[in-house]
């Protein structure tokens, strides 16, 4: 279906701009508030990261259905359709050297072989994805893409010191958010860090928790939750989750999305993110409903 043809032309705007209402009476600070205020022990001003009044798109992995994942191609092709968030995944070489990549083995998306642990940044730079495109450093992604917000997932232990590093080092606290399955590796990050810097995620157990509406612990000093749209047979985002978790002060995130319908009905329970790897199709919704990218 043609997403154009889909409603009348005011239908989907209008919700668009009472979401962004709602959001702005909701969670907005004052310029010169702190970044993190608390009520109880969750957060409830926002950080700098997610200051924006709009929903958010996210090009996961830089828009993996397009372009090969996690390369600059995939990046720069998530920028030029005017995506400002971009989500991806890190690893450490034998060596250190942090590269944008999900899997800790190149089989499964590259030409070479091998545990990205195992192997030193020169053998790593000899493999390319998908056959044509060559891994990116993190640090390279953050100097090429400089208007870019960037949600980070450490993918192993052995990544959480070089990026926390990096974080410090090219002084980006204000435009990424680490985020994980392991609450452990984002409390590290954090404590090397320090308390200015956005971080979130979700474990099974913290959706089970929430799910059942019990989950505030769950919700301890994090900005973002990051949540599939179902957890086995029990569905997570649900209007009474979503508002749940704002009640809370933080966003909630929802990943990975590619059917337009469901971007339409996730945006109607009032999401504050949709992760996709469908850059071109979550662009469409988005500009059906008369929101913007950036």
């Amino acid at each position: 279906m043609h997403l154009g043809a889909r409603t009348t032309p005011t239908a989907r705007p209008r919700r668009a701009a009472r979401h962004q209402d709602q959001r702005r009476t909701r969670r907005a600070a004052p310029a010169d508030a702190p970044r993190h205020s608390t009520h109880g022990t969750v957060s409830t001003v926002l950080h700098p990261y997610l200051a924006y009044e709009a929903p958010i798109g996210f090009a996961h992995r830089g828009g993996a259905g397009a372009h090969p994942e996690n390369t600059e191609r995939a990046f720069r092709h998530a920028v030029e359709l005017g995506y400002r968030y971009l989500e991806t995944d890190v690893h450490a070489t034998a060596d250190g050297v942090l590269i944008a990549f999900h899997d800790d083995k190149l089989d499964r998306v590259t030409d070479r072989t091998g545990r990205i642990i195992d192997l030193t940044w020169a053998e790593v730079a000899e493999a390319r994805v998908d056959g044509t495109d060559p891994i990116l450093r993190f640090d390279e992604m953050l100097e090429r893409f400089p208007d870019a917000r960037i949600n980070i997932d450490p993918k192993a232990d052995t990544a959480v010191e070089p990026l926390a590093e990096l974080i410090l080092h090219c002084g980006v606290q204000d435009r990424v958010c680490v985020t994980s399955f392991s609450r452990r590796r984002t409390e590290r990050v954090k404590r090397r860090v320090g308390g200015d810097l956005c971080t979130g995620g979700a474990t099974g157990a913290t959706i089970e928790a929430i799910v059942g509406l019990r989950g505030i612990g769950a919700l301890r000093d994090v900005d973002v939750l990051q949540v599939p749209p179902v957890f086995g047979p029990i569905p997570v985002v649900t209007r009474r989750f979503v508002e749940f978790v704002h009640g809370r002060g933080i966003h909630v995130h929802v990943w990975t999305i590619d059917d337009p319908e469901e971007m339409h009905g996730l945006l109607d329970l009032g999401v504050d993110a949709i992760m996709t790897d469908r850059p071109e199709i979550l662009a469409s919704v988005f500009a059906e409903r008369g929101a913007s990218l950036a």
